[in-house]
């Protein structure tokens, strides 16, 4: 069975940045460690703008978000501390998605950056799109230096703000600013998909480290 993926990325401009970390890190994080199925998680921060916070878990599948012991933590029954931080912040995305490529790999240790790419794509095209992730943007991307791990994700729900969803953990955030990147990013077969991309999403991000 594929591997799943919670994602979560938010804005917390508006909380107090100890308080926010203090959530997450003291309550919000361990609550979900304990969940049967969560395999990880770490947590990350907008490499130019750190006031962008995101947090992604490798799961066993993405059926441990239905589990009762994730619901009894999720959602509605999140702690008052959770309803108290997230209505100061503003979300940017949350996905819940299957690993399609390479399927059942989780995320490496030692990575100091991370690059996420999440999209939806015309509909005419999302056939084609899909080949030329699978077959070159994806392995071209993940062979750069300095590229620890590539993966795909897609959504798990049609109600979701992108369907699509692209992790690289990097050694370090500036990976992506290398020549050798922007050469694998920039094909003839890329070029011409890009037309077709919807409501894109970038984010460039480095580990967040706890500093107290």
């Amino acid at each position: 069975m594929a591997k799943g993926l919670l994602f979560a990325s938010f804005d917390y401009s508006g909380a107090h940045e100890d308080e926010f970390h203090d959530w997450y890190d003291l309550e919000h994080v361990p609550e979900r460690q304990r969940v049967p199925g969560f395999l990880n998680a770490e947590r990350w921060i907008g490499d130019e703008n750190p006031k962008i916070a995101v947090a992604t878990y490798d799961l066993e599948s993405r059926e441990v978000l239905h589990s009762p012991p994730y619901q009894a933590i999720g959602g509605a029954n999140g702690s008052v501390w959770t309803k108290r931080i997230t209505a100061m912040t503003e979300r940017l995305m949350r996905f819940e998605g299957d690993q399609i490529v390479p399927g059942d790999v989780t995320a490496p240790t030692g990575a100091g950056g991370l690059l996420v790419a999440s999209m939806n794509v015309d509909p005419a095209a999302e056939h084609e799109f899909n080949e030329w992730y699978n077959a070159e943007h994806l392995p071209q991307l993940g062979a750069v230096p300095g590229v620890l791990c590539a993966r795909r994700f897609r959504a798990g729900a049609p109600d979701v703000p992108r369907k699509y969803l692209a992790l690289y953990h990097l050694k370090s955030p500036d990976v992506p600013r290398s020549d050798a990147w922007n050469k694998a990013a920039d094909t003839e077969w890329t070029r011409r998909m890009r037309p077709h991309f919807r409501d894109l999403m970038v984010l460039r991000l480095k580990r967040y480290v706890r500093n107290r």
